[in-house]
């Protein structure tokens, strides 16, 4: 049992570069002892170990004496009955800014956990943007709970694990502070996939004398060969994190010998000069892996860590990592954030400019999710946002965007400015078009082509293709402030839909009684805000439907048991199958369109019954079909469909525009199509050699109709001599 006192943090604080207000830090000490007297922790320890444990983590990562003494009273106003004031009193504000900023929202009741823990990480946040010693204190506080976690009962050991990887460690990692997030990951993982974890841990045991001897001679050789360049060179050696090892394994699919940084070998220098010089000195005494040179240095994370780094082989044939940087940049790179306070003078949250850009993510996390009325946007804003995998592209001016792993050329888009993303009608990569889901790669020059055109604006589709909650929320505010209208109408059918799947059948009373409660919750004033909400995306109505289908059980069912068949006649609509089309004589079969003629709603449609598949639709005139048709064995297959006069689906169609082979022809198109707000799934162009081009293009369209006026739109641009749908 690692029981902790005064005395032992009082040992750390005298042994620590700063110096601290130690009367000040025992009189918060004692309140706390006071405070938590006769509390225990599950493990057995008296409570007060707690606080002095975060308290020891604080001095540690160098924070001031304010930030220390929070740490010792992080859990009295939650925990214990002393009032929030008496701290303000006693301490001062700025103490009990940061007390409060950690203390959770104990005293409301929410509906899920899930709400709590939304409310709760917003209202830290909220706290953190005011001073961001508030994070500091509360990583120390999960790091502390996250080692005595195995006094918890399981399933708590895997809830706690599970919000530490979703929620603080990718918070650590964008403050920098690289010792705290990957003993998190660490931790977690060993309650998340203990297999996984004891897998790694036992390669590292058994690997483990190979991998120091090996690092020993390494360091060795580069001493040497850096002996006569200077003597001020720091140089050590590290192995990779048990987390960062299994999303290389166990995620992504390698191999432990496909993985080249399990070793790596780290050289501090004083310079920025001396980094670039020592990298040209080891490529000579190493041979480097192709494509495997990162400069973090002149393009530096957005959680400020700056390096070079390299993978060469050795001699012995075995490959390994080189991490290159200067002191200041090492204290950077392992203390983030933190490494202000030590080695630098303190600098409040908003103390610097420097700081305020630095700490701008936490502003638009904030500002993103007030765009939302589900506080759980949030923390699926954290998993996304703040992913520990980046890439780093280009504008044309040379300007560097970093962004999640997975983002397309439409969040490149919005990273630059809402105004670009809203006016954006197609992107060119390293001179290439290419289609509006492109997945951004690291390096790449990215070219946003915008249109002038009045009234332009984003697609809702691309609320699908977005990675960023940065860009999702542009897009939703977009609507949200242009598209009231627009949106009611797609709140309604939207509800109309969902009630129809979930066989809920409502009048307009009803209806203001089922939705009342729920729109209310949100803050909204009446239903046509609670559909313009749904219009533009800032509430999932999926999420809500269990709940409204159990409210439509209770005021249904007390008239239900004493109907008989026969008193009401129940009109029971024909249900129409998967993508919106009804089946004579079949009720609710499964449905699929023939690749072969793809039926648009409006063709001549007929339906052929298939072995274990369902339904399968066809156009009427199709090839296959008239084939088919004539032999005697299929003729009890075929069966009449028709599609539903309710269907609200979107179809996939591919066009081929064939026109003049001109200089901005392709982006016409583009223009053309994103004016008519018709989304683009997939699109390529080729020359015919004739003069002409051929452009294939895959659009989403609700019916025949649609299509037709889009193809008209199409044929009026110049040039274009024909639209046509593709043939299968």
């Amino acid at each position: 049992m690692d029981i902790m006192r005064f005395e032992d943090l009082e040992k750390t604080l005298q042994e620590s570069e700063k110096s601290y207000d130690l009367p000040l830090i025992e009189k918060a000490y004692h309140l706390a002892d006071n405070a938590h007297a006769g509390q225990m922790r599950l493990s057995g320890e008296p409570y007060i170990t707690h606080p002095l444990h975060v308290a020891a983590l604080l001095v540690e990562l160098g924070m001031d004496t304010d930030c220390i003494v929070a740490a010792l009273l992080h859990d009295v106003i939650e925990d214990t009955d002393t009032p929030l004031e008496a701290v303000k009193k006693t301490f001062g504000e700025d103490v009990a800014l940061l007390v409060d900023g950690v203390t959770k929202l104990g005293k409301i009741q929410f509906t899920t956990r899930e709400d709590e823990q939304a409310e709760n990480v917003r209202k830290m946040l909220l706290a953190m943007s005011q001073d961001i010693r508030v994070i500091l204190i509360k990583l120390c506080d999960r790091l502390h709970n996250m080692r005595t976690l195995d006094a918890k009962p399981p399933q708590k050991q895997r809830d706690t694990s599970l919000e530490t990887m979703e929620v603080y460690a990718p918070i650590a990692h964008r403050l920098g502070i690289t010792t705290v997030k990957e003993e998190l990951e660490d931790t977690a993982l060993k309650y998340l996939d203990p297999f996984g974890y004891q897998q790694i841990q036992k390669y590292l045991a058994e690997n483990k004398m190979d991998q120091e001897g090996f690092l020993q001679t390494i360091t060795g050789r580069i001493r040497e060969r850096l002996a006569d360049y200077t003597d001020v060179i720091e140089i050590s050696g590290r192995m990779k994190s048990v987390y960062g090892i299994y999303r290389k394994v166990f995620i992504a699919g390698k191999n432990f010998d496909e993985i080249y940084d399990i070793v790596a070998v780290r050289i501090l220098c004083n310079t920025v000069n001396e980094c670039y010089n020592i990298l040209g000195l080891m490529h000579d005494l190493f041979r480097p892996i192709p494509n495997r040179f990162k400069d973090y240095i002149s393009t530096p994370k957005p959680n400020m860590y700056q390096s070079l780094h390299t993978t060469v082989i050795s001699k012995e044939r075995m490959p390994f990592e080189i991490q290159i940087r200067t002191y200041e940049m090492h204290h950077t790179a392992e203390y983030g954030i933190a490494a202000h306070w030590k080695y630098k003078a303190g600098i409040r949250g908003g103390g610097s400019d420097k700081m305020d850009e630095r700490l701008a993510w936490i502003r638009q996390l904030l500002e993103a999710q007030k765009e939302s009325e589900d506080a759980r946007d949030l923390i699926r804003s954290i998993k996304s946002d703040l992913a520990i995998e980046e890439v780093y592209a280009f504008t044309p001016k040379g300007d560097v965007k970093s962004l999640p792993k997975g983002s397309t050329v439409i969040d490149f888009a919005y990273a630059i400015h809402s105004g670009v993303g809203n006016a954006m009608v197609g992107a060119k990569v390293d001179g290439r078009i290419v289609s509006l889901d492109y997945q951004i790669q690291n390096g790449e020059i990215i070219e946003i082509i915008t249109s002038k055109s009045p009234g332009r604006g984003p697609s809702r589709d691309w609320l699908k293709i977005v990675r960023t909650s940065e860009a999702r929320n542009k897009i939703r505010n977009w609507f949200k402030k242009t598209q009231r209208e627009e949106n009611i109408l797609e709140g309604k059918i939207e509800v109309e839909r969902e009630f129809k799947r979930n066989q809920i059948s409502a009048d307009d009373k009803m209806l203001e009684e089922l939705l009342a409660g729920t729109y209310k919750k949100y803050q909204l004033s009446s239903l046509d805000d609670f559909y313009a909400a749904l219009g533009y995306g800032g509430i999932s109505l999926t999420r809500l439907m269990p709940r409204i289908k159990e409210a439509y059980n209770k005021m249904v069912k007390p008239a239900e048991p004493v109907m008989q068949k026969q008193d009401v006649p129940i009109a029971r609509p024909r249900r129409s199958s998967s993508g919106g089309v009804e089946v004579e004589g079949i009720d609710n079969c499964l449905i699929k369109f023939a690749k072969c003629c793809n039926p648009l709603p409006g063709d001549n449609i007929v339906g052929f019954i298939t072995r274990g598949f369902g339904v399968s639709v066809h156009k009427s005139d199709c090839p296959n079909v008239l084939a088919a048709q004539n032999l005697e064995e299929n003729s009890q297959r075929w069966v009449n469909v028709r599609w539903s006069a309710s269907n609200q689906d979107s179809f996939k169609s591919t066009l081929e525009v064939v026109g003049l082979d001109r200089q901005g022809l392709f982006a016409d198109i583009s223009v053309a199509l994103s004016a008519m707000r018709v989304p683009i799934y997939a699109i390529n162009a080729r020359s015919l050699g004739n003069g002409y081009a051929v452009v294939v293009i895959t659009v989403g369209i609700t019916n025949l109709e649609h299509l037709n006026s889009i193809t008209a739109r199409l044929k009026k641009i110049q040039g274009v001599e024909s639209v046509e749908r593709a043939k299968q």
